[in-house]
């Protein structure tokens, strides 16, 4: 088969031309021994078929990061039949530079001039065919999101696999103390910049005028004002993501009802055990309820964060963030995603697609993790009204937006050694791209191939879960003390009470886990008993709770000490089952998936046993 690379900076559209040619068929994983994301995928072209690798994109070739170390290594292995170099037009000079990086690696290469239309827009020109002669490879103009031209790059492939070229570093460039004598490639940074220079010089002319920041950048860009209008802007965003898919959810929510009733009567009608109709009458309808909520909620956020990149938005956030992220190890572009988890952490884990390399998107992924989402929010309070007055409730929901911070703080102390380590953390040096019109068609494509992927595995994840978690907390009877959960609880008590939870809140700390909004139904069926913990957990939007008698029930029950260990614990343990289900998505690695939910269920535990143990102190 033919092997196609891609190679290119950040944000270079390596990714819109990898998902544009290969479509559904693609594989992502991570490279061998290494955190890194692997993508490969097939196209077919004329009765062939091409694989098509897209190389960890970085910004050269150095080996100062896992990221260029891979991508060096696969180049000059001579796996790649073609690598397709792929650099911004608009940004020409800083884009180069990684081709003066590949110089002089004697393997075949086309170089694409993507986003041209922007240049374009800008006032640039191009002379591809004087930059043709000047590289010795073919050069081709290009805008990878608008969908056209991509029967030319294949046409282009086709003809570098028969007759291929590759790229020359000239001897009249006077860089001959910068090159390796070997393989000629420029080692010096200057000597790269003097390379590019040469190349690129009469090449490009700009009809532009002086460029000078518009009236929203200089306000997008102060070091207050800029800060709340781009968390206003990012918030917003949430709110249209909501909105675009609210109609699923609607429509993914009859399901239940409609599946429901007729599975159960038909399955009775052959007198199946009622333990096998409750799985496929009320388990499975519920699992493909959550699993088709989940990836609408992906559709949305992913449609919201490709319109703000494509536009300009999101570099110009993370310059306004990147002073403050920097201390926990991250890039200014985690902000939006960490934003995002405020309104559900699903959302915030899709979001870090926007990462650089795969160690700043898994540590942005834990710190998303340290953001309560916004199902909290209407628990916390309900539980602390009813032990302790309004101002008291306030000083929790306070204490609890504190200890956000402390935790996004331990968690890069724990791990952002390994994820992004010290020395590869350099300052943000960019360039504000300039506002351009968003390519609707491709954004809304894409969406559309991440939301698919997204259920079509979380499927699998959330069903396993949710059978393991409906084993252990079905009841025949409806009486919770009948269930596995309610035997194993009151079993590992004498530990749970250690951490300041009794088997009742033990086991609501347990539903929080598979969904926030169980906690209020699964409190309600131990302690009042009014109905079965499984079916408040898959039936927790349509099951009532009356929160009156739960409260004289629940206070009579447990201290207030319990109770507030309980609310801290519930908040910062594992966000919910399809938020794992997510995270194991986004970053295709089950060990740091489950370092992840250990630490986060550790951590909680860790934090309910301090809380319980001083509170007691206090007040008994």
């Amino acid at each position: 088969m033919n092997r196609i690379a891609l190679l290119g900076q950040p944000n270079s559209g390596k990714s819109t031309v990898f998902n544009q040619l290969t479509g559904s068929r693609q594989h992502v994983g991570n490279w061998p021994g290494k955190t890194v994301e692997k993508k490969d995928g097939t196209y077919s072209y004329k009765n062939e078929k091409y694989m098509l690798i897209d190389l960890p994109g970085s910004y050269g070739l150095s080996g100062n990061s896992d990221e260029e170390v891979i991508t060096e290594k696969f180049i000059k292995s001579g796996e790649a039949d073609l690598i397709c170099v792929l650099v911004d037009s608009s940004q020409l000079e800083r884009s180069m530079y990684m081709l003066a990086d590949f110089a002089g690696m004697d393997v075949p290469a086309i170089l694409i001039l993507n986003m041209i239309d922007v240049a374009t827009a800008q006032g640039k020109k191009i002379n591809e065919k004087q930059l043709s002669e000047r590289l010795g490879i073919p050069v081709l103009p290009f805008t990878a999101a608008d969908g056209k031209g991509y029967e030319d790059l294949k046409e282009l492939i086709e003809q570098e696999l028969k007759s291929p070229h590759k790229l020359i570093t000239k001897p009249d460039i006077d860089l001959e103390e910068s090159i390796m004598d070997k393989g000629k490639m420029i080692t010096d940074v200057n000597a790269k910049y003097a390379w590019v220079s040469r190349m690129l010089d009469g090449v490009t002319t700009s009809s532009a005028k002086e460029f000078k920041l518009s009236k929203f950048d200089n306000l997008l860009l102060k070091p207050f004002w800029g800060k709340i209008v781009t968390v206003g802007i990012i918030l917003v965003g949430f709110i249209a993501a909501m909105m675009i898919m609210s109609p699923f959810m609607s429509v993914a929510g009859m399901l239940p009802k409609m599946l429901g009733a007729p599975i159960a009567n038909f399955l009775n009608g052959l007198n199946v055990h009622p333990w096998l109709v409750s799985v496929f009458s009320l388990l499975l309808p519920n699992t493909l309820y959550f699993c088709i909520s989940m990836a609408s909620f992906v559709f949305g956020v992913n449609i919201v964060f490709g319109f703000l990149e494509e536009i300009g938005f999101l570099a110009r956030a993370a310059y306004q963030f990147d002073g403050a992220l920097s201390k926990l190890g991250l890039q200014g572009k985690a902000v939006a995603p960490i934003l995002m988890g405020m309104g559900c952490t699903i959302g915030g884990a899709s979001g870090t697609r926007v990462m650089d390399n795969w160690g700043q998107k898994m540590l942005t992924m834990m710190v998303v993790w340290a953001v309560p989402c916004a199902s909290i929010w209407s628990i916390i309070p309900v539980v602390s009204g009813m032990f302790f007055p309004a101002w008291g409730t306030v000083l929790v929901c306070l204490g609890i937006i504190a200890y956000i911070f402390v935790l996004m703080f331990i968690v890069s102390k724990v791990f952002g050694g390994k994820l992004v380590p010290e020395e590869s953390r350099v300052g943000m040096i960019m360039e504000l791209p300039p506002y351009h019109k968003a390519h609707w068609k491709y954004i809304i494509k894409e969406a559309w191939i991440k939301c698919l992927d997204m259920f079509l595995r979380a499927l699998k994840t959330v069903t396993l879960v949710s059978v393991i978690f409906w084993v252990f907390s079905y009841s025949p009877s409806g009486n919770v003390e009948s269930s596995l959960l309610y035997k194993v609880g009151t079993f590992i008590e004498p530990v749970t009470k250690f951490f300041g939870m009794g088997w009742q809140t033990f086991m609501a700390f347990i539903s929080a886990a598979f969904a926030k909004e169980a906690v209020l139904g699964t409190l309600n069926a131990v302690f009042a008993g009014q109905s079965n913990v499984a079916d408040v957990a898959f039936n927790a939007s349509t099951i009532g709770v009356d929160r009156e008698a739960l409260s004289t029930v629940m206070t009579q029950t447990i201290s207030k000490a319990e109770a507030l260990a309980f609310m801290f614990a519930c908040t910062f343990s594992v966000p919910c089952l399809m938020a794992l289900s997510t995270t194991y998505k986004e970053t295709h690695s089950f060990a740091w998936t489950a370092k992840t939910a250990g630490f986060y269920v550790g951590a909680s535990l860790i934090l309910s046993c301090i809380v319980y143990h001083i509170v007691a102190l206090f007040l008994g």
